[in-house]
């Protein structure tokens, strides 16, 4: 690794994960990530902002003693999720000098997580500075991006945001300061609608805090460093609108082609009334990808085979990241085929609860669909072209 220069004395110092296929055992990483710290030097004090997941921790201490580091002064804790915390046990052991600095709420749970010493902590107020000696570092809290102890910090004088997990992107390149392109916001739209979506309501509420401030470049805990702000904020207040957009999203399932035929008969149907369609077949896809679709759906349709009296296990599943997920869409509908019954379509329903959208009338074909089932199809897709009229896009 090799650190990269933002300002003068500030500094990224973080690690790349070209390999990393998967985050929390949950989460897909099909182009790895990057835990990034971040080292801002001032005439009289020296502060690591954040460290990294700790498998790495040997390669922060090598990008600190290229830069010459032999002590700090302040290591700001901006979340304490281990990627960026797991290795602040040994940084405060290394230079017994810091000072921990967090949120008060962040300091409780890094004690929990972590077992640091209680006397190394400074808590912080929403607002505070610290003085670096030319360089002003002020903290902003900005609870549920995605923890509830999440803060952000603005450099001052550099006009440089860390916002930590906000803005940012599981993307490994081999420079952090390379152009912000199309693919890195695709990124960026994955990262969101997998981590940040559910919590948009907050992020709606706190980014009037830094909308406001004079921002020239974002450094956010994973992915690019960002010198065209716009860029991504734009696209943030895009993705954090109520109103979504003239789109359908119909996941599903098949095991023996009667509900894939059902799925091809809708899809078909809306595209000829004007209603755009993204199409997943769970079996094989990318769930990223479907999250990111998500984002901006007005319409979720489930489809899904009958299991043993229910749906699918994928569809099922499905339905469930939907639910945490919490998309804006504002409509929701189940169809699918069975054999001799069930009780699919209230499963379904009670799955994606949380969503609070109108569930449209259910079409399901005993076996095979037939004229009668394909024709509900066609009355389906007539009532989600009506509702999405005056969508964007519509």
């Amino acid at each position: 690794m090799t650190t990269f220069r933002i300002r003068d004395g500030v500094e990224w110092v973080g690690v790349m994960d070209w390999d990393r296929r998967l985050f929390d055992e949950l989460i897909p990483l099909p182009d790895g990530t990057s835990y990034n710290a971040y080292l801002v030097k001032g005439s009289q004090q020296t502060a690591l902002l954040d460290t990294v997941d700790p498998p790495f921790a040997e390669v922060l201490f090598e990008q600190l003693a290229s830069l010459g580091v032999e002590r700090l002064d302040y290591v700001v804790a901006h979340h304490a999720e281990q990627d960026h915390s797991g290795t602040l046990p040994e940084v405060m052991r290394r230079f017994p000098d810091a000072v921990l600095v967090c949120t008060p709420k962040a300091k409780g749970m890094l004690s929990d997580l972590l077992e640091l010493p209680a006397d190394r902590f400074l808590t912080v107020d929403d607002g505070a500075t610290i003085q670096l000696g030319g360089k002003t570092l002020r903290f902003i809290h900005f609870p549920w991006v995605h923890w509830p102890e999440t803060m952000v910090s603005f450099l001052e004088e550099d006009r440089v945001l860390f916002p930590c997990d906000l803005f940012g992107s599981h993307l490994a390149q081999s420079n952090p300061m390379g152009e912000y392109g199309p693919c890195t916001l695709v990124a960026a739209k994955r990262y969101y609608a997998e981590i940040m979506m559910p919590f948009r309501a907050m992020i709606q509420k706190n980014l009037p805090k830094i909308e406001a401030l004079p921002i020239e470049t974002i450094a956010p805990s994973h992915g690019p460093v960002v010198q065209r702000p716009a860029v991504i904020m734009d696209a943030y207040r895009d993705w954090l609108a109520d109103a979504p957009r003239n789109l359908a999203v119909v996941a599903y399932t098949s095991m023996h082609h009667s509900t894939r035929h059902m799925v091809r008969h809708l899809v078909d149907a809306l595209a000829a009334r004007g209603v755009a369609v993204e199409q997943f077949d769970l079996a094989t896809v990318d769930l990223g990808k479907l999250g990111i679709a998500l984002v901006d759906a007005a319409t979720i349709v489930l489809a899904s085979p009958t299991v043993l009296g229910g749906a699918h296990p994928l569809v099922l599943y499905a339905a469930a990241l939907s639910n945490a997920l919490k998309p804006k869409a504002r409509y929701a509908a189940v169809i699918g085929s069975f054999g001799w019954g069930g009780k699919m379509v209230d499963q379904l329903a009670g799955s994606i609860a949380a969503l609070r959208v109108e569930l449209l009338e259910p079409v399901l074909a005993k076996g095979a669909p037939k004229a009668a089932e394909l024709a509900a199809l066609d009355r389906l897709a007539d009532t989600i072209a009506q509702k999405h009229q005056g969508l964007r896009g519509a």
